[in-house]
């Protein structure tokens, strides 16, 4: 069964007539065919006993009719979408219909309005379900963004130096992998210096790389339509002991995290088995984020590894371990794999070694 069959199958149960996509994501999920409308208009329309129909700004019509089967149909920029969706569309007139609403926002849905007058109920959950698995090909994929993003943090880490800045060592990076035939990161790199790296989500900046500190990387790359994410945190000259210890204390928390993560437990107990290292030591205020989030096509997507969350881990799912403790003023750390539930464990798709590496200032 193709993804949009069980599309169809699932509008069937629900008595649906139409599933309406407009995430691009989700659309390249469900039929190979990718591109960025920006702020132009992009839907993929699948109704439950008719041909799908594919909508896309006019440039992109020639390159999705290659590669799907179904019809495309397009719209200049002087041309009104809403009409011409309406004129194409071989039926407008389903009673109920379901959209991602996570990805639907408000000028999208008062378009759609003017076409459709039936019901909108939110597809989210149904789509996070079927992208939570992945399958033998998807994880092969996700390996190999992995195998890069090690590369690439390895190119900043030989691009340590005191009179280099963060977003000196940042170029370096993105310019090596673009070298390698990586396109796109798959979010903005980050390299952060000292105090500069207590903030969980710190921005890169002209700070020269401290001497005596910790020097944050946190990176990923987008490749075959999969994404990695990582996070190393390494010493530059001769941080203190408090720095340290703090490292050690993240570290462990993120080895006891993966240690229990199998099969059959909830993604809150796995939150709680990092937490809980770090509460015991006194810092638990400092650890101030869920510990993971899914990955896949998406960066960040379903499910969320975080306290309150009684999903039950199974084979195949995909997220990150990165438990983090951030003291302002004094230091952040960070420590990051992806990776996939196994038969009995979880394996990681990053391979960068963990204990603290250190680098001459």
């Amino acid at each position: 069964m193709t993804k949009l069959d069980q599309i169809r199958l699932y509008l069937d149960q629900k008595g649906a007539e139409l599933a309406i996509f407009s995430d691009p994501v989700t659309i390249n999920y469900l039929t190979g065919f990718f591109c960025d409308p920006h702020e132009r208009q992009l839907f993929l329309f699948v109704y439950h006993d008719l041909a799908p129909v594919l909508f896309v700004p006019a440039l992109e019509v020639a390159r999705a009719s290659q590669a799907i089967s179904f019809p495309v149909f397009g719209y200049v920029d002087s041309e009104n979408p809403w009409e011409k969706i309406k004129a194409v569309l071989p039926n407008t007139a389903a009673k109920t219909i379901y959209a991602e609403f996570d990805h639907l926002n408000v000028n999208k849905f008062h378009g759609l309005q003017t076409i459709f007058s039936g019901q909108f109920n939110n597809l989210t959950p149904y789509v996070q379900g079927m992208r939570l698995i992945k399958s033998a090909d998807e994880i092969n994929k996700m390996m190999i963004a992995g195998q890069f993003a090690d590369k690439a943090v390895q190119v900043g880490f030989d691009n340590i130096s005191l009179d280099a800045t963060e977003t000196d060592v940042i170029a370096q990076i993105e310019f090596e992998m673009k070298k390698q035939g990586i396109h796109k990161m798959s979010f903005d790199t980050m390299v952060l210096t000292g105090n500069n790296a207590a903030n969980p989500h710190g921005i890169p900046g002209t700070n020269n790389i401290e001497n005596n500190a910790l020097l944050l990387f946190d990176l990923g790359v987008e490749t075959l339509g999969y994404t990695s994410d990582m996070t190393r945190t390494v010493a530059v000259g001769q941080p203190d002991q408090f720095k340290i210890d703090i490292y050690n204390l993240c570290l462990e928390a993120q080895l006891v995290a993966i240690d229990f993560i199998k099969p059959g437990v909830t993604a809150a107990q796995v939150d709680a088995a990092a937490r809980q290292v770090i509460e015991k030591s006194g810092y638990g205020e400092y650890f101030n984020h869920r510990l993971g989030h899914g990955i896949g096509m998406d960066v960040h997507e379903f499910p969320s590894i975080m306290a309150g969350n009684d999903l039950v881990l199974e084979e195949g799912m995909c997220f990150s371990v990165e438990p983090g403790i951030y003291i302002p003023g004094k230091v952040g750390v960070r420590i990051e794999d992806c990776g996939h539930v196994t038969k009995n464990g979880f394996e990681v798709f990053t391979h960068t070694p963990k204990e603290l590496l250190y680098f001459e200032g």
